[in-house]
């Protein structure tokens, strides 16, 4: 019978060709050993971890660049001040200017050295007063304001605290951009109390400002700021002083009077020996003292200058009369003219200033009188 032969499916193929078949049609070494679905798997795998991570080197280079440009770009500083804080506008715009100019290195002294700081105390309503003083003994503007300060070692501020009403701070604000000589300090112009304002503004006079002698002024004065600065440089032997008009008088007990006391039993029938409020000096350590003092250790008065007054008992002050600093009249001697009783709203303040400062004595007479000056010249 014949013998039949059955094929097991598969063909022989020659070495040598089998070889040459091998390298006409290379095979990636993945697809000996995957099939082809895991294949594209693992190609769709890569391509999304390849975009990852160009996204996250775009992010990167685009945050260094953020980064380098805040660097470059001049620090903001907050024109208007926050709750509890102090600020000087005049240092802070001095510091903004600095910046934009590339100027950083010319750093604006934390706490410069002057002779004195006159703190004018000021409201939001107040600001034709301010415009008065500007155009008569305040300097006018940021750079006549510094070079009064290197002139004459006085730094001469308007004192305001805060208020709620949005449109008084915005304004006030604008005030400020133009004029930069508020110091701002953390006190409730709402809800006005004296005593409270004049111990915030020492203390913040105090933190801005390493003064010898630091002066409360009210915005109704006509002030010879070279003569303040003289009287001020000069010599004393005590470390503690307290410089104003001083006077006494009775205590005023009834409710209905404009001055009166509630505390009044604690003093008795005259108060005692204190400056009167327009204007008065108070030494460095003699600010030091309060500025140290813990909250709600010091007792408050109504009137602020009686409050002042009760405060230097506390101290070893020395108490310096001088009626210079509350002549009704310009003289040869006057630092500062103010009348009593003192010129309140409505009045034209800027007509009774001005009317002052066109008097020859008032505002082209020499700092010192004829024989002080040859003193002066001697010594």
């Amino acid at each position: 019978m014949p013998q039949h032969h059955h094929s097991i499916g598969c063909d022989f193929v020659d070495d040598d060709d089998e070889h040459l078949k091998k390298k006409r049609r290379p095979q990636s070494k993945a697809s000996v050993f995957l099939p082809s679905n895991a294949l594209g798997l693992s190609r769709r795998i890569l391509v999304l971890i390849l975009v990852l991570a160009a996204a996250c080197l775009f992010v990167g280079v685009a945050g260094i660049a953020f980064s380098a440009s805040a660097l470059r770009r001049p620090p903001r500083i907050a024109t208007v001040f926050r709750c509890g804080s102090s600020q000087d506008a005049l240092r802070a715009f001095r510091s903004k200017s600095l910046a934009a100019a590339g100027r950083e290195e010319e750093v604006v002294a934390p706490r410069p050295k002057v002779l004195a700081v006159v703190g004018v105390y000021t409201g939001f309503s107040a600001v034709n007063r301010r415009a008065a003083l500007r155009s008569i003994w305040f300097p006018s503007d940021p750079d006549a304001l510094s070079r009064f300060d290197q002139a004459t070692g006085l730094a001469l501020r308007f004192v305001i605290g805060q208020t709620k009403d949005s449109r008084n701070m915005t304004a006030l604000k604008k005030e400020i951009d133009q004029h930069h000589d508020f110091i701002l300090i953390d006190a409730d112009e709402d809800n006005l109390n004296l005593p409270h304002k004049t111990l915030e503004f020492f203390k913040a006079a105090f933190k801005l400002f390493d003064a010898e002698f630091y002066v409360k002024a009210d915005d109704d004065i006509y002030l010879r700021p070279d003569r303040l600065a003289t009287l001020l440089a000069k010599d004393r032997a005590h470390r503690f002083s307290y410089i104003g008009c001083m006077k006494k008088g009775p205590v005023i007990t009834d409710p209905n009077m404009k001055w009166y006391e509630s505390s009044g039993k604690l003093i008795g029938n005259e108060y005692f020996l204190h400056a009167d409020g327009p204007i008065y000096a108070l030494s460095a350590d003699t600010v030091a003292f309060l500025a140290n003092a813990r909250n709600d250790s010091l007792r408050f008065f109504n009137n602020e200058d009686v409050t002042i007054g009760s405060w230097m008992l506390a101290i070893n002050v020395n108490h310096e009369d001088n009626k210079a600093l509350c002549e009704p009249i310009c003289s040869p001697t006057s630092i500062a003219v103010w009348s009593n009783p003192r010129c309140l709203d409505p009045c034209n303040l800027k007509h009774k200033l001005m009317k002052l400062h066109n008097i020859s004595m008032c505002s082209n007479s020499s700092t010192l009188p004829p024989e002080d000056e040859d003193d002066y010249d001697e010594r």
